[in-house]
């Protein structure tokens, strides 16, 4: 008989880890969020009461794991950026340098430019997006994860998908400009 790590890793790793990575891109990190999330499934799957799939609660676990990761990340870089006192606006960040995802080396050159655009969408729609369309939920299922009524999801869904569409339409001008003679 399975073990509950066992089950859950069988059944749900691939799709867990790609959530969290395209999120963090960063597979260290991903690798180490990943852990916490079984830990937390492991200490609390006796309280899991079934309201919600399994897959459902798990990745709502993540997506919580993954909400604390990026907040320890902000206070260690606003910790750093006070310690140095480097000026500019309040507020202001440094920009990421990280790569794409590792896969998005087998993917096309449109996919890459999704990719790339977006990072110009707000991380509940970056969410939203590899939800529905990478992981393949539901609305219904998406909300569950997120927390979220239905109403919330769609609107967000389609505030991400008209940002892609102008980072699409505004590429697509510029390379015909540059097309140009």
């Amino acid at each position: 008989m399975k073990t509950t790590f066992e089950h859950f890793y069988d059944k749900y790793h691939q799709d867990l880890f790609q959530f969290i990575f395209y999120m963090v891109k960063d597979k260290e990190q991903t690798e180490d969020i990943v852990q916490d999330v079984y830990i937390k499934v492991l200490k609390s799957y006796e309280s899991f009461k079934g309201e919600s799939t399994e897959k459902t609660w798990l990745f709502s676990i993540a997506r919580h794991e993954t909400f604390d990761y990026f907040r320890k990340l902000k206070r260690k870089r606003n910790r750093f950026l006070e310690f140095f006192n480097w000026g500019g606006e309040e507020g202001e960040q440094l920009k990421s340098t990280l790569a794409e995802p590792e896969q998005s080396v087998l993917l096309n050159d449109q996919m890459k430019h999704i990719y790339h655009c977006m990072e110009h969408c707000s991380i509940d729609q970056k969410q939203i997006l590899i939800l529905r369309y990478i992981q393949e939920f539901t609305i219904q299922e998406s909300a569950e994860i997120l927390g979220w009524s239905i109403s919330k999801v769609k609107t967000t869904q389609h505030r991400a998908l008209k940002i892609l569409q102008q980072c699409v339409q505004s590429t697509k001008r510029e390379e015909d400009d540059d097309d140009k003679p």
